[in-house]
Order: structure tokens, then sequence, then C-alpha cells
């Protein structure tokens, strides 16, 4: 009797997305720590949200700029991350999306309004799952500092929080980083 071997072949197994959240104070070391988290599996694509605007900010991108070895592809998208990551994140491995705070206040800088801002966070993290590729994000902390006294500014870091406390709830993984160390929250 002759045994035949199966055609069956084993299941393909779906490469799945790890989402990352990196957050922290302003230059608490937050984007060293993105970089470390986001590993070296190519190919890499990091998401910029800053805009070259002024003198300081365009010597601020260019100094993270150069912390970055060349094997990452800078994608400049202020605005329009999610559908950046709809068409190009399936591309890539790994995705370093660094800031939430710039590309928020860019949203809000165009008039959209805060439920607007909390849906297009939903389809973020939606997008970030479809990718299928590590995905880490950083964004600026603002609730540790005074409280601002202009009301525009105050509802920007209320809804800066908001925005947060959805990411972290979506994330995998949340890292706090203070005076450049790490903590893991979840």
């Amino acid at each position: 009797m002759s045994q035949r071997k199966s055609s069956k072949r084993p299941p393909v197994r779906k490469a799945q997305s790890r989402i990352i959240f990196v957050i922290g104070g302003a230059s608490s070391g937050k984007s060293e720590t993105a970089l470390q988290l986001a590993g070296s599996r190519g190919p890499r694509a990091f998401v910029a949200t800053g805009q070259g605007l002024d003198d300081e900010m365009a010597a601020r991108i260019a100094r993270h700029q150069a912390t970055r070895s060349a094997n990452w592809k800078t994608v400049e998208e202020p605005l329009e991350v999610e559908a950046w990551l709809a068409k190009q994140g399936p591309r890539y491995r790994t995705i370093l999306f660094d800031c939430v705070t710039l590309w928020l206040s860019n949203l809000v800088g165009t008039g959209l309004k805060e439920s607007v801002v909390l849906a297009r966070v939903e389809m973020l993290l939606q997008m970030m799952r479809i990718a299928a590729a590590r995905v880490v994000i950083v964004s600026n902390e603002l609730g540790f500092g005074l409280v601002p006294t202009e009301p525009t500014a105050r509802a920007f870091r209320d809804l800066a929080g908001r925005v947060n406390q959805q990411i972290a709830a979506g994330a995998d993984e949340v890292h706090l980083v203070v005076t450049g160390i790490s903590l893991r929250l979840k």
C-alpha cells in the first residue's frame, strides 16, 4: 500500500501589527527610546509630522534626522497620516510615527472639531493594525506641566490628554520616558 503525501500546506500565518506607544515630556528622550524600540527590521519608515516653519523648528528637525540611520525612509506627513498608513503602511515592517502632538496641533490648526479629531485617531489606530508592522508612536505628555492661562491652550492640553488615552488604550505596549529613562506601563 503506497502512502500519498498530503497536498495540504500548513496555513500561512499573516503578519500581525504591534503598536508601541512612547510618551513623555519635552526633551525627555522619547524619540531616542522610540528608535530603540523600533528595532532594525526593514524596510522601515519614519513618519514625521513636524514642519520647519521657523529657523528653530527647522534646526530641531535636522537634529532629529541626524539621529536616524540612512536605512529609514523619511515621510513628511503633517496631516494625512491615516491615509498614508492605508496606502503605504503595508510596505513596511517597521513604522515610527513622531509625533502625535505635532500632528494634533496641525489638525487643530485646520479648524477640525474635537469629535472629528478623535474619530481620526480611531482611524489611525485601525490603519496601524492593517499595516501589520511594528508601529512605534511618539507623543508628548502635556498634563505634567502647569495649567495654561489661555483657554485655547487649556483646550489643546485637554484634547491631547484624551488623544493620548485613546492611543494608549489601543496600544500593545506603553512606555513613559522621563530624563532619558523608559518605564514600561503596559
